[in-house]
C-alpha cells in the first residue's frame, strides 16, 4: 500500500502587537515586603489588642468596628501579597 503524503504545518500566527509586547518586570520593588509584612502585623496586633482589652480598645468608640479595621489590615496585606514577585 503505497504512503500518503505528508501535510505541511501552517506556523502558528503571532500578532504584532504580542510580538513586540514590553517586558514585564521581574522583581518587586524594594517597599513592597516590608509594607506586606508591616500590614499583616499591624492587623494581628490590632486584632489581639481588641480581644485581649475586653473589646475596649484600640478604639474605644466603636466596638466591634475594631475587628473590621483589623481585617482590613490584614487584607491590605493579602492584597500587597498578590504583587509579590
Amino acid at each position: 500500500m503505497p504512503k500518503s503524503r505528508m501535510r505541511k504545518k501552517e506556523k502558528d500566527f503571532v500578532p504584532e502587537a504580542v510580538a513586540h509586547a514590553a517586558p514585564t518586570p521581574t522583581e518587586s520593588p524594594k517597599w513592597l515586603a516590608p509594607a506586606m509584612v508591616a500590614a499583616f502585623i499591624a492587623g494581628l496586633i490590632w486584632i489581639v489588642i481588641f480581644y485581649v482589652s475586653a473589646t475596649a480598645y484600640p478604639i474605644p468608640g466603636i466596638g466591634a468596628w475594631n475587628m473590621l479595621a483589623g481585617f482590613g489590615f490584614v487584607g491590605v496585606g493579602f492584597g500587597l501579597a498578590t504583587r509579590w514577585r
